[in-house]
């Protein structure tokens, strides 16, 4: 496994993964994210492209430079770190987050407060000046989970490639519950984009921990 830039190279303002983690996932189940990156360019289209932090930003938070076949203007953002790396003043850094957030408040979930996280890499990628990695813990992605639903129980209902998994000393229950975490883990996510920044959340204290563990 390659350590992050962060760890080989100086910045302004470094990160650990333990940082990361824990500012990025506000609750057990809510682990999934979003990557980005950007510039996206051709090798030859590099030297055409006067790349600023503002377009650096403008383009992180481009559903175009995700990873991920979800697009995050349909949810709201929970969390998001980016990690920079290049020569560049933290100063417009912290200015191009705010700015973001104010601009876009609504795909923002009210009821965390600075929930956006930066780190800057003062070494870039080799071959450009700048760069940004984006991770995003957003509720948009229940898209993917919806379509995996989909697409799990319409195979399931007429029983195809089960043969292959109750012959090994599955039961098809364990399927059946399998599908019933995956819609409970959508409403979830569908639970926390409609709640409102006033809104009261009882305390599950049934669930346990060990339950949300992969």
């Amino acid at each position: 496994m390659k350590h992050p830039p962060y760890y080989r190279f100086p910045g302004q303002l470094n990160a650990d993964l333990r940082k990361i983690c824990v500012n990025m996932v506000p609750f057990p189940r809510l682990h999934f994210f979003m990557p980005g990156f950007a510039p996206l360019v051709s090798r030859g289209g590099q030297a055409y492209r006067a790349l600023t932090v503002p377009e650096l930003t403008k383009q992180l938070f481009d559903a175009k430079n995700m990873m991920c076949a979800a697009d995050p203007h349909r949810g709201k953002y929970l969390t998001v770190a980016i990690i920079f790396r290049g020569r560049m003043s933290m100063k417009e850094v912290d200015e191009q987050m705010l700015n973001v957030q104010n601009k876009n408040s609504t795909y923002f979930v009210e009821w965390i407060p600075n929930n956006v996280k930066t780190a800057v890499c003062d070494i870039p990628p080799r071959g450009l000046r700048m760069s940004g990695t984006f991770i995003g813990n957003t509720t948009a992605i229940q898209e993917l989970f919806k379509r995996v639903q989909e697409q799990y129980s319409a195979m399931f209902r007429r029983k195809a490639f089960l043969h292959w998994y109750t012959g090994e000393g599955m039961e098809e229950m364990e399927f059946t519950e399998a599908e019933s975490n995956l819609m409970d883990l959508v409403s979830e996510y569908q639970q926390y984009q409609d709640a409102p920044a006033d809104d009261d959340f009882e305390e599950r204290d049934s669930v346990s921990l060990e339950e949300y563990d992969d």
